[in-house]
């Protein structure tokens, strides 16, 4: 069970990380790839992201 509500939490903030990500740095309708500046957007976008979940993810186990 506890191996199953983590998939569902990782799909989850899957699907709001392309969210927003993709809000934000994808500015024009995508062709086959991503232009450079897209691209740097998606990576920092997602690399922050991740970060402040770590962040999110530690402060909360250590207030229990």
């Amino acid at each position: 069970m506890h191996e199953e509500q983590q998939r569902v939490m990782m799909n989850e903030a899957v699907a709001k990380l392309t969210s927003v990500c993709w809000d934000k740095c994808v500015t024009s309708v995508p062709g086959s790839k991503f232009s450079s500046s897209e691209y740097s957007c998606l990576t920092h976008c997602a690399k922050r992201y991740a970060d402040m979940s770590m962040i999110i993810i530690k402060s909360t186990q250590s207030k229990k």
